[in-house]
């Protein structure tokens, strides 16, 4: 029977003697193994290039495990089933072969052998090689081929040895994977491996940014994504069922790209999050990460919402998109930048922020003096909560217009937030700014320049993010107008969202309530400037400066905006612009100066007030004001040259701080005193001393001046480094006094933290300031002794009422401070400072016993028979003081409350 002399069984073993036609012989390289007896073998050129499934002849492999749903029920691996599989793929992955098949006419397969490299005659004959190592099985049915027959004998070796699965030492069992097909709780799994790289076996290669894989050791079957890519993909039909009769370009090449590099090799995979039953993680194979080489050749584009997971990396897989679209590679073929060109100057900078706009821009000044608006890059402040906003962040119906008096900084939810964020962290620190896109005009808005800006390395951005106090614009996939950091700060909002931080609170984001009597005068007088007044100094915030003495405060503990004028100085008026109709105003000579150097240290500063009193209007406070360094700002403003003492600081107890400063700032003819002509000299201020009762000056004044000079000088040609020196208890130092930013000598009193109290040993004043501002005091200005002596005022003492103790100090000082006296040392005290009297030079008058006079002291009682005249003259004073019911004797004489009778 001829036809049956020449069929041939599916093992390839000729029936009836009758040889087989001849098989051909081809070459390729091994892409995937299915079984320990089966692989598929492409072609070596074509992308991708055809495939042939080659099943070896005469051997027969134990079957691998079918996950359910794969065209029947789930079933269990036969015993040494993955053993015999990994055999050949760990042998013949991406290896190139020499084949030899046929086709019997009643199967529907090819079967054949193998052999590795391009000779089959030198090449190793991979089947003789797996039954050799006892992973298959050979099928002794028929007679046997002279190639069949040298099969037997390997398995009868290999049954002899005990190798493999002819193993007696191995239960059959333990050869049986137990794979996890299904998992009811993928983010469990990815909560498990913790980020970290598992190594795992990619098994399948749906399309160029979607695989499934075996993790490794545990067996977990999944469907990956890989993170922050996505892939021309093969397009579904109306039952979401692949078409593969419509082509998409750049699929099978992505595909065929992948399954070169990842298909049954061996690869990391870092798991990082889920979408619904999918993993999302990246896949990291020995030349890196397979999604950079994906970008890289074109193909595949970056996705912003998977990109959000990844924990490293972003930054990267950008960088490779960019360098397929500037070569125009596949998927980019046709593409356009869209970003325009910038110049170096508007491209990055660095500079000093001195405002900061409603959470997403600050004013920065650069090194040259110029001030540029700066916008944060792809975020959006806190809006109004009457906005309708679109899936993508865009409002679809703006909220509709407030009240003139609408202030959104406030009535906003987290937009007071927002902005304090970036005021505390942010204002008179030195920031770098990166331009990424400029955006058009858009609804009467001006172009914004957006930038990446950094503070000590840090996103700004990225912060305000992380704390959910603004939110991610959104953009379309080939829209390159977005921050060059935009991966960071969409990972940043994902965790603020899972925090559920400020914007993403789920409660109820309620509004800062605000008293504005800005706007409603009627409460200053009646609620809030008696408390005020009491306030030794009061925290708060500039939130405008109008000129430079009118400014809007922000007072935390009240929650008050309130206006506020600077006690004590007249400052020019500034020029205003053209505003609602009304035209613009020219301002008085150095008015613009002012409210610079204002702004320039109080805008947006954390500063300390005392509230005096109100206008005459009652729409505004009038008190004093401390910068955050500790200056008074209406002294610094006089002191400029920028305001004029006024009348009114004449009962103020910073007049002669006021006096003094403007006195410097007209000797030194500073901007509104520039054409001042000095009429009358003045005297320069000397305290006197009589030694051995007659008067000898103390405050050497030309001395001292000279020496000052050379202080000067020395610390202004060598100027000391901030920071270097750290000063101690007692040191007698060169300190930086804060109205002047002069060097003068001081000593150490004591040390609290980063702030130091010094006593200026020439003047005799006293002052906290930071560490940094003390230097060493070189040695040629050390071994003069102090020009300011310490004495205490003779056969006087203060009152015990506060009240009354603050009345005479003032007195005292209204005197003579910063006034010429005569002093007479009355006393000299072993250990303490020398008992004194102060006269005036011209008229005579004791100003200690004019103090017991006019009943603001009392006299003290002492028994030196050297003061016993003198002492009898106070005592007189105080009679006459009690007799007449003067000042701490109005109700009578307070003495008798010393009597027993009252103790």
């Amino acid at each position: 029977m001829a036809t049956a002399a020449n069929t041939v069984t599916a093992a390839g073993a000729p029936k009836d003697g009758v040889p087989p036609a001849p098989a051909k012989t081809l070459s390729g390289i091994v892409k995937q193994v299915l079984s320990g007896d089966t692989l598929v073998i492409r072609a070596t050129k074509g992308a991708p290039p055809p495939e042939k499934q080659i099943t070896f002849s005469h051997v027969l492999a134990p079957k691998l495990a079918r996950r359910p749903g794969a065209g029947g029920d789930e079933t269990k691996d036969e015993p040494w089933a993955w053993e015999s599989r990994e055999f050949l793929r760990k042998k013949l992955i991406g290896v190139e072969v020499t084949f030899t098949f046929d086709k019997p006419a009643n199967s529907n397969r090819e079967y054949g052998f193998v052999w590795i490299g391009k000779d089959k005659e030198t090449g190793e004959n991979v089947v003789e090689s797996i039954v050799r190592e006892g992973l298959v099985s050979v099928r002794r049915e028929g007679r046997p081929t002279p190639e069949q027959q040298t099969l037997i004998e390997l398995e009868d070796q290999a049954r002899a040895a005990g190798r493999g699965k002819w193993s007696h030492n191995v239960s059959a069992v333990e050869k049986v994977r137990n794979i996890k097909w299904a998992h009811e709780n993928p983010a469990h799994i990815v909560d498990v491996y913790g980020g970290k790289p598992v190594k795992a076996i990619i098994e399948h290669v749906r399309d160029g940014s979607t695989v499934r894989a075996f993790l490794l050791p545990d067996f977990h079957y999944i469907t990956l994504m890989i993170s922050g890519i996505r892939c021309p993909g093969v397009k579904l039909d109306a039952d979401g069922k692949p078409d593969l009769s419509v082509k998409v370009p750049f699929a099978d090449e992505a595909r065929y790209y992948v399954e070169t590099r990842l298909l049954q090799r061996d690869v990391e995979i870092r798991l990082e999050s889920v979408n619904n039953s999918n993993f999302i993680g990246s896949i990291l194979y020995p030349k890196g990460n397979i999604a950079e080489s994906l970008l890289r050749e074109g193909l595949a584009k970056c996705v912003d919402w998977s990109m959000a997971v990844m924990k490293t990396g972003a930054d990267k897989l950008r960088a490779a998109e960019r360098v397929a679209k500037e070569k125009r590679l596949r998927q980019w073929q046709d593409y356009q930048a869209k970003t325009p060109a910038f110049n170096s100057k508007e491209k990055d900078f660095g500079g000093t922020v001195i405002e900061v706009f409603n959470g997403d821009a600050v004013n920065v000044r650069l090194s040259n003096g110029h001030v540029k608006k700066v916008f944060f890059s792809s975020i959006r402040p806190p809006r109004d909560q009457r906005a309708v906003v679109g899936t993508d962040g865009e409002e679809i119906v703006k909220a509709p217009p407030r009240g003139k008096n609408y202030r959104p900084l406030y009535e906003i939810p987290h937009m007071f937030d927002a902005r304090e964020f970036l005021r505390k962290k942010l204002i008179n620190k030195k920031v770098q700014c990166n331009l990424d896109y400029i955006s058009p005009p858009r609804e009467n808005f001006p172009e914004k320049y957006c930038y990446t800006v950094l503070i000590g390395g840090q996103n700004v951005a990225e912060a305000m993010v992380a704390k959910g106090l603004a939110t991610c614009v959104r953009y379309r996939q080939d829209d390159d107008q977005r921050s060059s950091a935009y991966d960071q700060l969409i990972a940043a909002e994902q965790q603020a969202i899972k925090g559920l931080k400020g914007l993403h609170a789920k409660k109820d984001n309620a509004t800062l309530r605000v008293n504005d009597l800005t706007v409603d005068h009627s409460r200053i007088k009646v609620q809030y400037l008696p408390s005020w007044q009491r306030a030794l100094r009061s925290e708060a915030i500039v939130e405008f400066v109008a000129s430079g003495s009118r400014l809007r405060i922000f007072v935390p503990k009240d929650s008050c905006l309130v206006t506020f004028l600077l006690a004590g100085i007249s400052c020019p008026r500034s020029s205003r612009p053209a505003l609602n109709g009304v035209p613009a105003q020219e301002g008085e000579p150095f008015g613009d100066e002012a409210l610079t150097f204002t702004r320039e240290r109080v805008l947006q500063r954390d500063v300390s007030v005392h509230i005096d009193t109100t206008d005459k209007a009652g729409s505004s406070v009038i008190g004093w004001l401390w910068t955050d360094t500790g200056a008074n700002l209406s002294v610094a403003l006089v002191e400029e040259g920028l305001a004029e003492v006024h009348f009114s600081a004449e009962k103020s107890e910073y007049y002669r701080l006021l006096k003094s400063a403007e006195d410097r700032a007209k000797a030194a003819k500073k901007n509104i005193w520039a054409n001042y002509v000095e009429q009358v000299p003045e005297e320069k201020v000397v305290v006197e001393e009589e030694k051995d009762e007659k008067i000898l000056s103390v405050e050497n004044g030309p001395k001292l001046e000279t020496l000052m000079s050379k202080l000067h000088a020395d610390f202004h040609g060598n100027p000391p480094i901030a920071g270097s020196y750290t000063p101690k208890r007692g040191d007698l130092v060169a300190a930086q006094f804060t109205f002047d930013n002069q060097w003068y000598r001081a000593k150490v009193e004591r040390i609290q933290g980063s702030n130091a109290t010094v006593l200026y040993i020439d003047y005799g004043n006293k002052e906290t300031l930071p560490t940094n501002r003390l230097a060493a005091l070189p040695p040629a200005f050390s071994s003069e002794k102090p020009y300011a002596t310490e004495y205490a005022l003779a056969l006087v003492v203060l009152p015990a009422d506060n009240e009354d103790k603050e009345e005479a100090l003032r007195a005292f000082s209204e005197d003579v401070l910063n006034h010429k006296v005569q002093l007479n040392v009355e006393l000299k005290v072993a250990g303490a400072p020398n008992l004194a009297t102060l006269h005036d030079p011209t008229t005579k008058t004791d100003f200690g016993k004019q103090l017991v006079a006019e009943g603001l002291v009392l006299a003290e009682k002492r028994r030196e028979r050297k003061l016993k005249d003198l002492v009898e003259q106070y005592r007189a004073a105080q009679e006459a003081a009690l007799a007449s019911h003067l000042a701490i004797w109005k109700y009578g004489d307070i003495t008798q409350d010393d009597t027993p009778e009252f103790r």
